[in-house]
């Protein structure tokens, strides 16, 4: 594979991942949505009442959707990818205590081990369009 054509590969890869990003952050912002990803927040990482749930998702989202743009941006793409990968580990936690309670969040509850694998492999795609290839 020539240079150029991973170069190309690897462009698309970013705009998709950056979109992705991008789209799950406004959704955050979309008040059905918020409010099933407050409720998503496990009880022990619960802020003690300064910060509500319902607060901490619109943070979230607007870390997703600035970590999406940062991806496009050349000169802010490095720490982009590493503050959503960061990102990614820190919203874990609310993932695995969805995912033990699919009665209650239904197609969100993915199950643990698929739901970490996946997000295993978005941090590696992120990683791998953020840095560069030289």
């Amino acid at each position: 594979m020539s240079p150029a054509t991973l170069d190309v590969i690897l462009t698309v890869l970013r705009i998709l991942i950056a979109l992705v990003f991008i789209g799950m952050g406004v959704n955050h912002f979309v008040p059905r949505s918020a409010r099933t990803m407050a409720a998503m927040i496990p009880p022990w990482l619960r802020p003690d009442g300064r910060v509500t749930p319902l607060t901490l998702v619109y943070i979230t989202g607007v870390c997703e959707i600035a970590g999406g743009i940062g991806l496009l941006v050349p000169q802010t793409r490095l720490a982009a990818g590493i503050a959503l990968v960061l990102f990614l580990a820190c919203v874990f936690p609310a993932n695995a205590y969805a995912a033990g309670r699919r009665d209650r969040f239904g197609a969100l509850a993915i199950p643990f081990w698929p739901r970490l694998a996946g997000q295993v492999v978005l941090a590696a795609l992120v990683l791998l369009v953020a840095l560069p290839l030289s």
